[in-house]
């Protein structure tokens, strides 16, 4: 009995020796100021590549999300505004994939990537305002955060500003201190890019103005030559993409008024209470997590026995807190609760269609609003708990996501938004042109949601026309369909189908009109069947 346990025990002795060194080296490199920006770094690599797996897995049987392929569709032209849009996130999408093949993987590579950016700024943003300890638990509670995750699938303009608003409030936290010229350029420059992703920024540029206006020391700030300068810098920055704007008689904003303006009252009210309870859902989970980390500090078991509030009660104290700057703190604080109240109001005030998308980038500064709270001490095993749950749960995830995927199909087997084979239709179409007229197929016309995913996956990468919206890209024209020849693709359900038949029949009368179906199947199971009216409209002699 005695020689078959021993080994027990010493397997046992190692191991804790092994996870007490690995603990103690978790929180030397996250304090140590020549070591903690490399291990968040690595953090965000192995973020970024364990959900990059994760979602290939449980996306498989589904086609790219609209918004990613319409992102690889403006990349192909390096214009100033794409319609909808300004032009960062096309841009962004342009370079990626001019590194990367146009598959499935790479736009999830290409989210993942970009969340990972967004954690190491949120991280510098951090230590502007708490110590190296307090930074790194910010960071991982970010990495739970589900949009940088679960949500943050589909690379579009609002996951893009996981990175511009992060790197905004970055510079102004920095100018607040500075005060300097060099400070309020930046400032600018920040701002100018963030614009330059969704003009939606402009809630957060205007809870940092209001911040600055706020704040105790505001005069210090106001009295500086940065926010004159980083306001100077701003508009210097946005002078292309504002003369952009003037020549296409600011269709963007036809395109929001026109998209997200809305008359009943009740249906207003409804959409903006969905959204605050999807925003507090997901931020539960960080901070419920965070929460758990810091019950679980040793010697918790004991507490658990003889005096279970103190697990709780334990993390706070009285009394100045040196890890925490509270002059910026209460910057963090201002920005947050403007931008979390605001947004809401002016929906109900101006009867604004509320997506719940829009809170995506709105609420990074949250698990650091909570942890630059004074009274909060943070113990190191608590980043080594953090650290823990963190990985526990994403190998997890990552073991788990074939079982996620099938059970999701086959509970919405029959929803053709989601696992319609519009990339079967792609190639069947490239394939059709070709047959026809041996030549590349370079426009495709259609609405946005149906032809943005045939760009996309069509080996030719046609590009798109929208002949029905007033805010089409600009990547192609009523003219080039004329010389070129197009495909018009569309749903035979959509309302809208007369409209467009009339305009396939004063720009190409003699286009050949076929219905084609597809079906995709993913390990033996049959997707939706899908059916669409096409339209094959010859190139000009």
């Amino acid at each position: 009995m005695s020689t078959t346990s021993l080994p027990t025990a010493r397997a046992r002795a190692k191991t804790r020796i092994s996870t007490n060194r690995f603990r103690v080296w978790l929180v030397a490199c996250a304090i140590h100021p020549s070591a903690r920006l490399w291990l968040v770094i690595q953090l965000a690599i192995l973020h970024a590549v364990l959900w990059t797996f994760i979602l290939i897995n449980l996306k498989a049987a589904q086609d790219v999300h609209m918004d990613v392929a319409e992102a690889y569709g403006w990349g192909q032209q390096f214009l100033w505004g794409y319609g909808k849009h300004p032009p960062l996130s096309g841009w962004i999408a342009g370079l990626w994939f001019k590194a990367f093949p146009a598959t499935d993987w790479a736009t999830y590579a290409l989210a993942m990537a970009t969340v990972g950016v967004g954690m190491v700024i949120c991280w510098l943003v951090a230590l502007r305002v708490v110590d190296a300890r307090r930074a790194f638990l910010v960071v991982v509670m970010v990495a739970l955060y589900p949009i940088f995750n679960f949500k943050g699938f589909k690379y579009n303009a609002d996951l893009l500003q996981l990175v511009t608003l992060p790197l905004l409030m970055l510079a102004y936290l920095n100018a607040f201190e500075k005060r300097s010229w060099q400070s309020g350029i930046w400032l600018g420059l920040a701002g100018a890019l963030a614009l330059m992703t969704k003009y939606w920024v402009l809630t957060m540029i205007g809870a940092i103005g209001l911040a600055a206006l706020i704040h105790p020391g505001r005069l210090r700030f106001l009295l500086s030559p940065a926010p004159w300068l980083a306001i100077a810098t701003m508009v210097v920055a946005m002078i292309p993409h504002i003369v952009w704007l003037a020549s296409v008689h600011f269709v963007p904003l036809t395109y929001a008024g026109d998209t997200y303006s809305l008359e009943d009252a009740g249906l207003v009210h409804q959409l903006v209470a969905g959204y605050a309870v999807h925003n507090i859902a997901l931020l539960a989970l960080p901070v419920a997590l965070a929460a758990l980390a810091m019950a679980l500090v040793p010697p918790w078991v004991s507490l658990l026995v003889r005096a279970p509030s103190r697990i709780v009660t334990r993390a706070w104290a009285r009394g100045a807190n040196p890890g925490v700057n509270v002059a910026q703190a209460l910057n963090v604080w201002i920005v947050q609760v403007i931008v979390a109240v605001g947004p809401p109001l002016g929906a109900l005030a101006f009867s604004i269609y509320m997506k719940t998308d829009w809170g995506i980038s709105l609420f990074f500064l949250v698990p650091l609003a909570l942890v630059a709270i004074p009274a909060l001490r943070v113990q190191s095993a608590v980043l080594f708990n953090i650290v823990a749950i963190w990985l526990v749960l994403s190998v997890a995830t990552l073991i788990a996501s074939p079982w996620i995927a099938a059970r999701e199909m086959a509970a919405n087997a029959g929803n053709a938004a989601i696992y319609g084979a519009r990339s079967d239709l792609a190639r069947e179409l490239t394939q059709a042109w070709h047959t026809r007229f041996g030549s590349r197929w370079a426009v495709v016309a259609g609405t946005m949601e149906q032809i943005q995913p045939l760009v996309f996956y069509s080996p030719d990468h046609p590009a798109a026309l929208m002949p029905l919206e007033a805010w089409d890209s600009g990547l192609t024209s009523r003219d080039d369909a004329r010389k070129y020849g197009f495909i018009g693709v569309f749903d035979p359900t959509d309302g809208r189908l007369p409209a467009f038949e009339k305009w396939v029949s004063e720009v190409a009368p003699n286009a050949e009109r076929m219905v084609m179906t597809t079906r995709r199947f993913t390990h033996g199971k049959a997707g939706p069947s899908m059916s669409w009216n096409i339209y094959i409209a010859s190139p000009a002699k």
